[in-house]
């Protein structure tokens, strides 16, 4: 029997570690861990609807409701009923979440760096497919 660290075990403590840092990054900014992918979403291209923001961070439909009424409450962002359907709510960024975009965008290369600074190009690009993969591989097993 191999007395190396099973990677399954490796990879929960990776991500606890990586989102306590970019919590640790993002807070100055009035911001919860995960609040700036939503922010990143909505730099992209905005307006959204509720779902689509849901389904891109591949969480359940209250997580997102409840994180976007706390985004909503601290002024980064506004929630309207599209005038075509008004079940849908339409997402948009407020002029204080727009601001954000440069510190925010500055805080995530602070974060790539302390995360894989180390690593070569070639590292980094054979640890991004490696993840890839591991991911298709959980999801293909677990949808």
């Amino acid at each position: 029997m191999s007395s190396a660290v099973p990677i399954s075990s490796l990879i929960p403590a990776l991500a606890r570690a990586h989102r306590a840092l970019a919590g640790d990054l993002i807070r100055e900014f009035g911001l919860a861990p995960g609040q700036e992918s939503v922010l990143m979403l909505l730099w992209e291209s905005e307006p959204r609807t509720q779902s689509e923001i849901t389904r891109a961070l591949g969480v359940e439909p209250p997580t997102a409701a409840k994180a976007l009424a706390r985004m909503e409450a601290a002024g980064f962002l506004e929630r309207t009923r599209s005038s075509a359907d008004a079940r849908v709510m339409l997402v948009t960024l407020t002029e204080k979440g727009r601001a954000l975009e440069t510190p925010v965008r500055a805080a995530w290369a602070t974060l790539e760096e302390r995360t894989v600074g180390s690593f070569s190009e070639a590292d980094r690009t054979e640890f991004a497919r490696l993840i890839r993969q591991a991911i298709t591989g959980v999801e293909r097993s677990h949808p």
